[in-house]
């Protein structure tokens, strides 16, 4: 037996297989971004925190995060920084790469003491914090040059010159 198989269908069989593997590709491709945004917003339902004004007050609501941490992104100096609020923080803190994004120099060495002993951090301040539509000047904070870039510590430094109500899974600050 001959193989008579014209070549022009030999083509056509690849050009189908090369659009049904990019099909393919496109599909995984849409399923890996759609779960990933659905992810963040788990992890931080406040990516873009709105704030309205109650009287002279700007009020921001806060979503809890699926662990149960209020998790926002906000300002520092401008740069878009991802922020766990925590009220067991003396001071905001930034990893080392976040503060240099945000022009934030090393100024006086300090010790701080953590969750997982003491360390060193040094000591800074921010030009400008902002959440939502509440903005801070010269907030005091601490460069941790071991902590990891992708969250920084909103600590009572900020939170400390709010009034904030939480009431089940939400947080209410306000300035």
């Amino acid at each position: 037996m001959n193989d008579s198989t014209p070549p022009e269908h030999n083509h056509h069989k690849r050009t189908g297989l090369v659009f049904y593997i990019l099909m393919w590709l496109m599909l995984f491709g849409f399923a890996v971004y759609f779960f990933d945004r659905l992810i963040g917003i788990r992890y931080n339902p406040n990516a873009a925190p709105q704030s309205q004004l109650v009287g002279e007050q700007h009020e921001v609501v806060l979503r809890q995060s699926r662990n149960g941490h209020f998790v926002a992104t906000g300002q520092v100096n401008g740069e878009d920084v991802v922020f766990l609020l925590d009220t067991g923080a003396t001071d905001v803190v930034l990893g080392e790469r976040t503060a240099t994004a945000a022009g934030l120099a090393r100024g006086a060495p300090s010790w701080a003491m953590t969750a997982n002993g003491r360390i060193r951090v040094y000591d800074t301040r921010i030009s400008t914090l902002s959440l939502g539509g509440i903005e801070l000047r010269n907030v005091r904070a601490s460069i941790n040059p071991h902590m990891d870039d992708d969250v920084a510590l909103l600590g009572m430094s900020f939170l400390g010159q709010l009034e904030w109500t939480q009431k089940g899974d939400t947080l209410t600050l306000r300035h």
